[in-house]
């Protein structure tokens, strides 16, 4: 018998007997509840941001995947976004790899957590078959990735609409032009990408909020302060220019809101999926925790609300985006 089929049956099996330790009722969820200050409305359209996540479980992976069910049962999420590195350290060999069950299934088995998942690709998935994770949305009716790169239009409840705009940024990337271990990246077309990128948010401005989700944050307060400057020319004078409300990136594995001066697009990053790094206070920083954790995103007619949640279940931070238009 094949030894992955084997160790990919072991793994199964072994998550099957650990997820059903937890009795999902209602005293589970009273017992477990997020002291959110934010007050909840009925017209939200609420949904999930983790990243850099796919250790096995590993670090505190488990934890964050915990909350996130009970961030998105009290909170009734719609969706859950993930910002890349779905898989460490070099992605996912196929369809069929083990990493797909000990990594995501098994991990994000919470009954809440089977949710639309909308996913784009890191530069650690690059070094393994990135094709494999596009496949896998023909047999996981929760992974979404059609493409490397796309879009979604969401009517809210309250009637406005929100634009999801999803983009592969290792490829953008010119700091990766000279990489060997990311030459992969480079052999995709940049400038289709950045064609498709201005032509989608030209088309989709009537839109009342657009948010813009990547794997590359432009500006970081972590390991890579300083470090972001050849991908934030590439992609940060279009944010500026169709005037998007937000870029949510991954990255640094820490929760981060950074907004520079003289910018108007707010920069926030949720790669505390699993594994966390050091950040620190810089002169753009509003908020950076070397925590694991995501964030929980909120959005109506007036305002996008987000809050940074941790692994056990404390709000760490939050903040809201108003619209400037009369109501």
């Amino acid at each position: 018998m094949n030894m992955k089929f084997i160790l990919a049956l072991a793994l199964l099996i072994s998550s099957t007997v650990n997820a059903n330790t937890e009795t999902y009722d209602d005293a589970y969820y009273a017992k477990h509840s997020i002291a959110s200050e934010l007050p909840t409305n009925d017209n939200d359209w609420t949904f999930l941001v983790v990243g850099d996540w796919g250790r096995n479980g590993h670090f505190a992976q488990r934890d964050v995947a915990k909350w996130m069910d009970i961030a998105a049962y009290q909170f009734d999420a719609e969706a859950i976004i993930s910002t890349g590195d779905n898989f460490y350290d070099n992605g996912v060999a196929s369809v069929n790899d083990p990493y797909w069950q000990s990594s995501f299934e098994s991990v994000y088995h919470g009954p809440h957590l089977f949710l639309d998942w909308y996913v784009v690709l890191g530069n650690h998935d690059y070094r393994g078959n990135w094709q494999a994770q596009i496949d896998y949305s023909n047999i996981s009716r929760r992974w979404n990735m059609p493409a490397q790169y796309f879009d979604k239009r969401i009517t809210i409840p309250d009637g406005a609409s929100l634009h999801l705009v999803f983009i592969d940024t290792s490829p953008l990337n010119p700091d990766y032009q000279h990489e060997e271990k990311y030459r992969e990246t480079q052999a995709q077309d940049a400038n289709a990408q950045l064609t498709w990128f201005k032509r989608t948010l030209e088309t989709n401005q009537d839109a009342d909020w657009t948010i813009v989700i990547g794997h590359h944050p432009l500006y970081s307060s972590g390991k890579r302060f300083g470090k972001n400057a050849a991908v934030r020319s590439v992609i940060e004078p279009i944010l500026e220019q169709y005037h998007v409300d937000a870029y949510i990136a991954g990255h640094e594995h820490d929760l981060q809101h950074n907004q520079p001066a003289a910018r108007t697009v707010e920069h926030f990053v949720s790669g505390g999926g699993s594994e966390v790094r050091a950040t620190a206070i810089r002169e753009f920083t509003r908020f950076a925790q070397s925590s694991a954790g995501f964030a929980l995103v909120r959005v109506n007619t007036r305002q996008i609300a987000l809050e940074f949640i941790n692994e056990q279940g404390e709000v760490l931070y939050q903040y809201i985006i108003a619209t400037t238009q009369e109501p």
